[in-house]
């Protein structure tokens, strides 16, 4: 199928002729930010509220979200961790999608400002992950959630962390999970997939735009084929949570999304696997400018309704 016209008028309007090596990192945050402020509708609609969680490396801010016209009374719940390559991004950036999730899933979101690099590099993320996590679960009712029902979800290297964060859960034992829920996650660093070759640059997110951020991401001398950093290459995936994975046709990242389905398929993990039709990396988004957001987070919501009820 052909990129989706309303697709392709963004990336003609996008398109700079620069690259994304070129940029610094407060260069890659504006850009990030200066994309979401164009994309995402003015105001979003479901009801939120600030808040700090007490963690072991100091005081973390979160946003929650609940469904529209939502009684005070439990909900199922995600904790939502937001894209930008680690280096960008923030609660505020991805509001509109944190507010998407929560109205079309019919649940509270708990979106975490976790640590950026290369302030904070590797491990300093997934350290606020995995403590955030662990708190929601433990104060659940706090958070006006139905701890039985508590998931995880992430887009973009959010989905990289969401998923790296179940993985390491699941093998410590941590709280039981009901779902993981990754939007176009990045899951191999280290990747050779045909997405990979065939739409390496001209549609949005490239493999340029990886390396920039890995660069600042990863210490020096780290591997980003660990398991930690790119959870694909995990041998062992067993007792992971019900798994959607949504990913789309212009994507870079859509292969590694698929096969990781695949292997959790074969472990009874996986309920389903979306690839949404001549869209790009990030689309959902977009949707002041890509329509068809809107249908995506319908049947996004539908799926977590239907897993979390």
């Amino acid at each position: 199928m052909p990129l989706d016209p309303s697709v392709s008028r963004l990336l003609r309007m996008l398109h700079t002729g620069s690259t994304p090596r070129e940029l610094t990192v407060e260069e890659r945050r504006a850009a990030l930010a200066g994309l979401m402020r164009l994309g995402q509708p003015e105001a979003a609609t479901a009801p939120t509220r600030e808040r700090t969680l007490p963690l072991p490396a100091g005081p973390l801010s979160i946003r929650l979200y609940a469904p529209e016209r939502a009684a005070h009374n439990l909900l199922p719940g995600l904790v939502y961790f937001h894209g930008g390559g680690f280096v960008s991004g923030t609660l505020e950036t991805h509001d509109g999608i944190a507010s998407a999730l929560a109205d079309a899933g019919g649940c509270r979101i708990v979106s975490v400002g976790y640590r950026l690099a290369p302030e904070h590099r590797f491990p300093a993320a997934l350290e606020d992950a995995l403590a955030a996590v662990g708190h929601v679960a433990a104060h659940a009712a706090e958070f006006e959630i139905d701890a039985a029902r508590l998931g995880v979800c992430g887009d973009s290297a959010g989905g990289n962390l969401a998923a790296v964060t179940v993985q390491a859960i699941a093998r410590s034992g941590g709280p039981a999970l009901a779902l993981q829920l990754l939007i176009c996650p990045i899951l191999d660093y280290r990747g050779n997939t045909a997405s990979r070759r065939e739409l390496a640059s001209g549609y949005l997110v490239d493999q340029a735009t990886l390396d920039h951020d890995l660069r600042y991401y990863l210490p020096a001398g780290t591997d980003a084929a660990d398991p930690r950093i790119s959870p694909l290459r995990a041998r062992d995936l067993s007792g992971l949570p019900p798994t959607l994975i949504h990913t789309a046709e212009f994507d870079m990242l859509r292969d590694e999304g698929q096969e990781y389905f695949e292997r959790l398929k074969g472990l009874g993990s996986a309920v389903s696997y979306t690839c949404h039709p001549g869209m790009i990396h990030l689309f959902y988004g977009l949707s002041a400018v890509i329509p068809y957001a809107r249908a995506a987070y319908e049947e996004i919501g539908a799926q977590i309704r239907a897993v979390l009820s």
